[in-house]
């Protein structure tokens, strides 16, 4: 078990990660309106991916190719692309909301894949965060369409499973070179995806560059060497639980940048999402909670070695 301190500061850093990727909605649709945002996705992780790989200076070896090109599908080309089909057909707060099932898909998947215990505390703070997400994103004009439901919720298993094959598989290299790897994968799985939806790319302006480069430098290579160094010390349900952090950070920027209005349930959702955050982060074997699920041979092994 890690040192209190220690873990406050793995989880002080990781949370950094979805803080920042709370900006990505008011930069793309502020600075970036006019592009394809199949075409943001790739421009946002390719040239970070290769500009990383420029300085760790090593490629992947031969048997980890098909790994990563598995992990940059997961965590950036398929999920991205999901995320974006149902921000286009679902009002922005239901597509929020139905993205926030990851922390409760990541719960159940590594007790499958990591053998860890499937705790009654991770569950009840998963649930708390979809229902604070909800409380704090959807209003009146929130609407269901099938194939929009479809793609947010394919984009959170996606990114569950990346959580959970990210602290899975773990090369013996420095987070950087990984982040750089997953990153480059994933940005060549997006060429063609880019290109299908929109062969015709327009001019991009300083305006345009600036957005992207914080979109790539910032909101990706950083934010990803936080949130793969925090998924290779920190349970994945708690690392993952911390995403919900990010409508909230896009919440606070809309009031802060916009002057959009915050209704009285919209503070009370975000008093839940804090709070199903914080008590998420709790540790195994810190909740008097009893285990819904008995951990098998060597479980205890994989939810201690960070």
């Amino acid at each position: 078990m890690r040192p209190p301190m220690s873990r406050t500061t793995d989880i002080a850093l990781t949370a950094i990660a979805p803080a920042i990727w709370g900006s990505s909605y008011f930069v793309t649709t502020q600075f970036l309106p006019a592009h394809s945002p199949f075409v943001v996705a790739l421009l946002r992780a390719l040239p970070a991916g290769l500009l990383l790989m420029l300085l760790v200076r090593k490629l992947p070896p031969r048997g980890w190719i098909g790994r990563l090109l598995i992990l940059g599908a997961l965590n950036f080309a398929v999920f991205w692309s999901l995320l974006f089909v149902a921000a286009y057909r679902l009002p922005g707060g239901v597509a929020a909301t139905v993205g926030a099932v990851q922390p409760l898909l990541v719960v159940f998947l590594s007790a499958v894949a990591l053998g860890t215990q499937i705790r009654l505390g991770a569950v009840l703070s998963a649930l708390a965060g979809i229902v604070g997400v909800a409380l704090l994103l959807l209003g009146p004009e929130a609407r269901l369409d099938t194939v929009g439901v479809l793609a947010g919720l394919g984009g959170a298993l996606s990114m569950a499973v990346g959580v959970v094959l990210t602290r899975k598989w773990r090369p013996d290299v420095p987070l950087v070179t990984f982040t750089a790897w997953q990153l480059t994968a994933g940005g060549l799985l997006l060429i063609p995806v880019a290109w299908l939806a929109a062969p015709d790319w327009p001019g991009l302006s300083l305006t345009n560059l600036a957005a992207l480069a914080w979109l790539g430098l910032i909101g990706g290579a950083l934010t990803y060497i936080l949130w793969f160094r925090g998924l290779a010390r920190i349970e994945p349900a708690a690392v993952s639980l911390l995403g919900i952090l990010s409508p909230l950070t896009a919440v606070i920027l809309g009031w802060l940048a916009l002057g959009e209005a915050l209704s009285p349930v919209q503070g009370l959702g975000a008093v839940i999402v804090l709070g199903a955050v914080w008590i998420g982060q709790r540790p195994p074997g810190a909740s008097r909670l009893s285990n819904l699920v008995q951990p098998r041979c060597g479980a205890k092994a994989a939810t201690t070695r960070s």
